[in-house]
């Protein structure tokens, strides 16, 4: 074959080549990244409330509409345990103003035992008009662990939710306070009057100690 029909082709080549080599550098310089999100259209769907103390709960929503539909209704018809399996409910509670503190537990040292602890030292919350009840999910058995680390636990008056059940129940375990949001309550308070209407829900993040706050409550019932 004649080599001057040959240099058409020859030609062709080499601009071609050239044309790979150019488009090759570009891509390794600008690789494509996918669509691009404006931040300032975006939108976050979540309802998810971030909490200080959060060990793994953050991931579901918080969702307060059952607990704050407590309010002004007779309190549902739950049942907690003491420490020897005497079953309580609403009904056995009734003639004075209860305060029930539903938290986690052993899990949650220090915030809770010592709102606990707060309790059972101030007179305000144990005589015959009064009575506050911190609420636990652990098993009975267990918590001597608490009260071994911290004396001072042996004079609040502790029930028991077992498996969660009352938590789940009334709303408490997607609030903001949960730390094991979806199974576990955080730091949640329910005020129930002497006739058994719940007047005041207050669910806290913050885990602060609440006795003050509470006891004004009260009072204005």
């Amino acid at each position: 074959m004649n080599n001057q029909n040959n240099k058409p082709l020859v030609f062709s080549i080499v601009i071609l080549s050239i044309v790979i080599l150019f488009l090759g550098y570009f891509l390794i310089k600008n690789p494509s990244q996918g669509p691009k999100t404006n931040p300032q259209t975006s939108v976050n769907n979540s309802n998810t409330t971030p909490n200080p103390h959060d060990h793994g709960g953050a991931s579901i929503a918080t969702d307060n509409t059952l607990l704050n539909s407590l309010v002004g209704k007779t309190m549902p018809a739950i049942s907690l345990s003491d420490k020897d399996g005497k079953i309580y409910t609403p009904a056995d509670l009734k003639g004075k103003n209860i305060v029930l503190f539903f938290n986690e537990g052993l899990m949650c040292y220090p915030a809770c035992w010592n709102q606990m602890s707060a309790f059972g030292s101030d007179a305000r919350f144990n005589n015959d008009k009064t009575q506050a009840i911190s609420v636990v999910v652990d098993p009975a058995k267990d918590w001597q662990k608490a009260i071994d680390q911290m004396p001072e636990l042996a004079k609040t008056m502790t029930m028991f939710d077992i498996n969660a059940n009352t938590s789940k129940q009334l709303g408490l375990l997607t609030t903001a306070s949960s730390m094991h949001r979806g199974s576990l309550p955080g730091h949640t308070y329910i005020v129930i009057d002497k006739e058994g209407i719940v007047r005041y829900v207050f669910d806290d993040p913050n885990m602060a100690i609440a006795n003050d706050m509470l006891i004004q409550k009260i009072e204005k019932l």
